[in-house]
């Protein structure tokens, strides 16, 4: 399965920064500005980079707004007040950046896995998030969802058994089953195995009929089928709002994507600010 061709990591930069923030110490510099999630970022993306199958990668960050006031401290607040610290620390690394406005980064991520999926030039595409919404991106053993945290992979034959549907159904699955730790309903009635069954049928929510004849494949079709009538154009808003968006205009060429170098100056500025001085010994034994 394409050997030989460069394996692409496309990284959720703001799933890092929040995981940095939680997992890292909480650092003050001398200018009284929170820097410890950067700090931890500096170090997660360095591991990542020290890896010896990454040598093409990008990172998407969310539109964080600025922090409004000096006063306040909440976990917000103190995360959104280090994103430009965030980005900064991505372009001294010398990686390629993706910073989002109108959309989400999870849209980036989804662009460059279609893109590079539908070129010839790009061999595995490793979508690492923890973000289960990626899910729908995932294509054979061509596109995987990394989780860097557990270190576990999801490729389509993984996927197929842990949901019983095509991971483009996605966005129907979790329309129909909803998800509690997303704030998504799902219609009433309508579990995992009664989605799949039905999906795997119709193929999607548009096609699945209301009548409870045409579901008599899985029990209580009758009353699965009042419900899915009352729940319907509910559950299309819901689909049509975890389906990501894979066209942005971003620049998904391999060689964008390339990484050459730190950027030494970029780099020294950042970690003088930072205070994370214990960075440059692993740096220096990194690139002997």
């Amino acid at each position: 399965m394409n050997g030989a061709l460069p394996k692409v990591h496309l990284v959720d930069g703001t799933f890092e920064l929040f995981r940095c923030f939680y997992g890292s110490p909480r650092h003050v510099n001398r200018y009284g500005e929170e820097v410890g999630a950067v700090r931890g970022l500096l170090h997660t993306l360095l591991s990542l980079l020290k890896a010896d199958d990454v040598n093409h990668l990008a990172v998407a960050f969310d539109r964080l707004p600025a922090a409004r006031g000096s006063t306040d401290t909440s976990v917000g607040a103190l995360i959104r007040r280090q994103a430009p610290l965030a980005l900064e620390a991505v372009r001294a690394l010398g990686v390629r950046l993706w910073p989002m406005v109108r959309h989400q980064a999870d849209d980036a991520l989804a662009t460059g896995a279609r893109a590079l999926s539908e070129g010839n030039d790009a061999g595995q595409i490793v979508i690492c998030t923890s973000d289960t919404d990626l899910f729908q991106c995932i294509r054979g053993e061509r596109v995987v969802v990394l989780n860097r945290i557990t270190g576990e992979v999801t490729d389509e034959p993984v996927f197929r058994s842990r949901f019983g549907i095509a991971p483009p159904q996605f966005p129907d699955y979790l329309a129909l089953v909803g998800s509690a730790a997303k704030g998504i309903p799902g219609v009433p009635g309508w579990g995992p195995k009664t989605a799949a069954t039905i999906l795997g049928r119709y193929g999607d929510i548009e096609s699945t009929p209301l009548a409870p004849e045409a579901l008599q494949v899985v029990r209580g079709s009758k009353r699965l089928a009042a419900q899915l009538a009352e729940r319907r154009a509910e559950a299309l808003l819901v689909k049509r709002l975890a389906r990501l968006h894979d066209d942005l205009p971003l620049d998904c060429r391999l060689e964008a994507l390339a990484w050459q170098d730190i950027d030494r100056r970029k780099l020294r500025t950042l970690i003088d600010r930072t205070e994370a001085q214990d960075l440059w010994p692993r740096i220096e034994r990194w690139q002997r």
